[in-house]
C-alpha cells in the first residue's frame, strides 16, 4: 500500500503554528475529522495520546510519526504537518518535530505497521525530509512522497495507474422526472474525464431506477463523488467521502469545473452519521429556497407516475360507459364491469398520490427516518382522520358515531405533512445524536418511527378539524348564494375558481359537493344545473391549461414537464383536475393563480351563456348531458387560454 493511497491534499497542513506537542496533536486528529477518516475523533485522540504515554513516537531528525490503531477508524488513513518554527515532541535527540505524519489505523490488520515500515524507510533520505519541509502546496508534497516511493520501491513503478481499483472521480446524476437532463449530464461529466484523462463513473437516477450503480469498492478507492441532482439522492453511501453537490444543470454545461474540484480536493467531505439528509450533501452556499425546491420535486417526481396512469385509466372508465350507454348518473364511470374494473385501478393509483407526494418530501428531509412521517401525513391529509374522528367517518356512519363528519385536507394538507413533519422528524434526530452507542441499532427500527408517528399523527389530526371548519362555512356561504337568482354568475366563478385552489383537494371538494348538493335536492332547475356544469368546467381548465402552455409556451417548462403536457390534454378533458398537480407543486405561485383565474372566467361565461349540467361529473363523456354544449366548450376554451395566458406572464423562461 502506498503512502499516497492513505495520504489526501485535504489531510494536509503546511507551514503551520502549535504552541506544543498536545497542539499538533489537535490539529492533526482535526485533519483527520475534515477527511472523514474517524468515527469519533475524541475516541481516535485518547488513543493517540495513550500511545505517546508508552513513548514518544518522536524519531529524530526533527520528525514524528504519532499513531494508534481504534475502533473510532473507519479506514486506514494518513494526515501530515510541516511545523517551519519547530514543536517540541520529546524527541529522543533532542530536536524540535518540524515534519509531523499521524496515522490513523482500524483495529484489524496491521497496516499502521507496514506504513510506519514504509514512511521509516523513507525518511532516513535527510534530502527527502528536507524537500518535505520545504514544500509550498499539498500537491508538491504528494508529489515529492509518490517521486521517492518509486525510487524507493521500483517494482512498484508500473503500478501508479492501476494503483486504485476503480474510477477516480464518481457522479450521480438525477432530474426530477429522470428523463433527459439526467442523461445529459452524465453524459456531458462521462466525455468531459475522457478529454481531461480523469477515470469517470456516473449512475443514472433514471425515470426506469438507478443505472450504472456505484458499488462499495469504487466509493471507497474514488478522490470525491459530484451529485448533479436537482432531486435528492441516497447520500449515506458516501459518508466520509468529498462530496461536491450542485444542479443538474451544472453537469451538463460546467463538467470540467466539477470534475477539477473534486481532483483538486476542493469538495466538502460528508458526514452521514450526524443525523444528515439525502439533502445534507449540498454545498454551503445552496439557498434554501434551492433545498425547498429539491424536496418538493422529490415527492412530486415520485408522484407523477400515480397520476398520469390513475388519470389514464379513470378516462378509459369512462370512455367504456360512454360508449356502452351507462346513465349519466352518480355510478356513471362504473356502471359496466370493464369500466369499473379500469375506475378502481385508478382510483387506487389515485389514493397513492398524497401519500407518495408527502412522504418522498419527507424522506428528502429527512432521509429514511422520514418516510414514514411523510406517508402517515399524506394519508391522514386524504381521508381528514381528527382527533374526535379518527377512523375519518364520514356521512351516516359519522352519524351514527356522535362524530363530525371527516374532512380531508387533500393536496395542501399533504404538502404540510410532507414539509413540516420532515423538519419535524429531523430535529427528533437531531435530538437523539447523544444517546449512547448502544442505542444506535434501535434508533431507525423503534425510536424514530414511534417519534415520528406520533408527531405527524398529532400535526394532521390537529389540521383537519381547522379546513372542516373552513370548508363548512365556505359551503354554507354558497347554500345561501344560489338562492339569489342575481347571484348565479359570480356564485358559478367563485365555485369554478375554487376548483383550481388545491384541485382535488379541501376547496376544490367543497366547491363539487356544494354543486352535487344542489342538483340533488333540485335536480330539474335551471339554478343547480347552471352550478353543476360551471363547478366541472372549473375542474376541466387547469390541466387544459397546463397542456396548452407546454405547447405553446415551451421555453416557460423544463423538458420533463414538457414531455408528460400532453397527457394533461386527456386528464382535462375527462375532468381529471388532479393532472395539474404535479405542476401546481412544483411553481405554486404560477400556476395555482394563473388556474384560479381560467377555471373563474370559464365558470362566469358558461353561466352568462345558460349552459347547464344535469350529471355531477364533467368531461367529454357527458356531453349528451350538457344544454347548450357549443357555448360550454367556448367557455372551456376562453378559460383555457386565460389560464395559460397568465402562466405565460408569471413563468420565468428557463435556462
Amino acid at each position: 500500500m502506498r503512502i499516497t493511497d492513505l495520504l489526501k491534499k485535504q489531510g494536509i497542513s503546511l507551514g503551520v503554528s502549535v504552541k506544543d506537542k498536545r497542539d499538533a496533536i489537535d490539529t492533526l486528529v482535526a485533519l483527520h475529522e475534515k477527511c472523514g477518516n474517524l468515527k469519533d475523533a475524541a475516541a481516535y485522540k485518547e488513543g493517540i495520546l495513550k500511545r505517546e504515554e508508552m513513548g514518544t513516537t518522536a524519531i529524530g531528525m526533527e520528525v514524528a510519526i504519532p499513531h494508534a490503531k481504534s475502533e473510532a477508524v473507519k479506514a486506514p488513513a494518513l494526515t501530515a504537518i510541516t511545523v517551519p518554527a519547530g514543536v517540541n515532541y520529546d524527541a529522543p535527540d533532542g530536536a524540535d518535530c518540524k515534519l509531523i505524519f499521524m496515522i490513523a489505523a482500524t483495529l484489524d490488520g496491521d497496516v499502521h505497521l507496514e506504513v510506519l515500515a514504509r514512511m521509516m524507510q523513507m525518511l532516513m533520505d535527510p534530502d527527502f525530509t528536507a524537500k518535505l519541509k520545504a514544500a509550498k502546496s499539498a500537491d508538491e508534497f504528494l508529489k515529492i512522497i509518490d517521486d521517492k516511493e518509486t525510487e524507493k520501491f521500483p517494482e512498484e513503478a508500473a503500478a501508479p495507474a492501476a494503483k486504485q481499483d476503480g474510477f477516480r472521480v464518481l457522479a450521480v446524476t438525477a432530474c426530477p422526472t429522470g428523463i433527459a437532463h439526467t442523461y445529459m449530464a452524465a453524459e456531458a461529466l462521462t466525455k468531459a474525464g475522457e478529454q481531461m484523462g480523469i477515470t469517470i463513473k456516473v449512475e443514472t437516477n433514471g425515470s426506469g431506477g438507478a443505472k450504472n450503480i456505484l458499488t462499495p469498492d469504487e466509493i471507497k478507492n474514488c478522490d470525491g463523488i459530484i451529485i448533479a441532482a436537482d432531486k435528492s439522492v441516497e447520500t449515506a453511501r458516501f459518508n466520509g467521502k468529498p462530496v461536491l453537490s450542485t444542479k443538474v444543470a451544472d453537469g451538463i454545461h460546467k463538467p470540467e469545473e466539477l470534475i477539477n474540484k473534486i481532483v483538486n480536493g476542493q469538495a466538502p467531505v460528508f458526514h452521514s452519521d450526524k443525523a444528515e439528509s439525502a439533502s445534507a450533501a449540498s454545498s454551503d452556499d445552496e439557498s434554501f429556497g434551492r433545498k425547498l425546491y429539491k424536496h418538493l420535486m422529490n415527492g412530486v417526481s415520485h408522484m407523477l407516475p400515480f397520476v398520469v396512469a390513475g388519470g389514464i385509466f379513470i378516462a378509459i372508465a369512462f370512455l367504456i360507459d360512454t360508449i356502452m350507454g351507462a346513465p349519466q348518473d352518480g355510478n356513471f364511470g362504473t356502471a359496466t364491469p370493464a369500466a369499473a374494473w379500469f375506475k378502481s385501478i385508478g382510483g387506487i393509483a389515485f389514493d397513492f398520490m398524497l401519500p407518495i407526494l408527502a412522504g418522498f418530501i419527507a424522506m428528502s428531509i429527512a432521509d429514511r427516518p422520514g418516510l414514514l412521517v411523510g406517508f402517515a401525513g399524506g394519508y391522514l391529509a386524504k381521508v381528514g382522520a381528527t382527533f374526535a374522528n379518527p377512523f375519518a367517518l364520514t356521512g351516516d356512519a359519522a352519524a351514527q358515531a356522535g362524530v363530525d363528519s371527516a374532512v380531508p385536507s387533500g393536496f395542501l394538507g399533504a404538502l404540510l405533512a410532507g414539509f413540516i413533519a420532515g423538519w419535524l422528524m429531523k430535529m427528533v434526530m437531531k435530538g437523539c445524536e447523544g444517546f449512547p452507542r448502544s442505542l444506535e441499532g434501535i434508533k431507525p427500527v423503534l425510536i424514530f418511527p414511534l417519534c415520528g408517528l406520533g408527531i405527524v399523527g398529532v400535526m394532521m389530526c390537529a389540521v383537519n378539524p381547522i379546513m372542516g371548519i373552513i370548508n363548512t362555512g365556505m359551503t354554507n356561504g354558497v347554500t345561501a348564494m344560489s338562492q339569489n337568482p342575481a347571484m348565479i354568475v359570480p356564485l358559478c366563478a367563485l365555485l369554478a375558481g375554487m376548483m383550481a385552489i388545491d384541485m382535488g383537494g379541501p376547496f376544490n371538494k367543497a366547491a363539487y359537493v356544494t354543486a352535487a348538493g344542489l342538483l340533488a335536492n333540485s335536480p330539474n332547475e335551471p339554478a343547480s344545473q347552471i352550478i353543476m356544469a360551471a363547478v366541472m368546467i372549473g375542474g376541466m381548465v387547469p390541466p387544459i391549461a397546463i397542456a396548452l402552455s407546454t405547447t405553446f409556451f415551451k421555453s416557460k417548462w423544463s423538458e420533463e414537464e414538457r414531455k408528460s403536457g400532453p397527457v394533461n390534454y386527456i386528464m382535462g378533458l375527462s375532468f381529471i383536475t388532479e393532472g395539474a398537480i404535479p405542476y401546481a407543486a412544483g411553481h405554486p405561485l404560477q400556476v395555482i393563480p394563473s388556474c384560479i383565474i381560467g377555471s373563474a372566467a370559464a365558470g362566469a361565461l358558461s353561466a352568462l351563456f345558460s349552459c347547464t349540467l344535469r350529471a355531477p361529473h364533467g368531461g367529454i363523456f357527458v356531453l349528451p348531458t350538457i344544454g347548450n354544449p357549443l357555448m360550454y366548450f367556448l367557455a372551456l376554451a376562453v378559460g383555457s387560454i386565460l389560464g395559460m395566458l397568465m402562466l405565460a406572464i408569471l413563468m420565468k423562461k428557463k435556462a
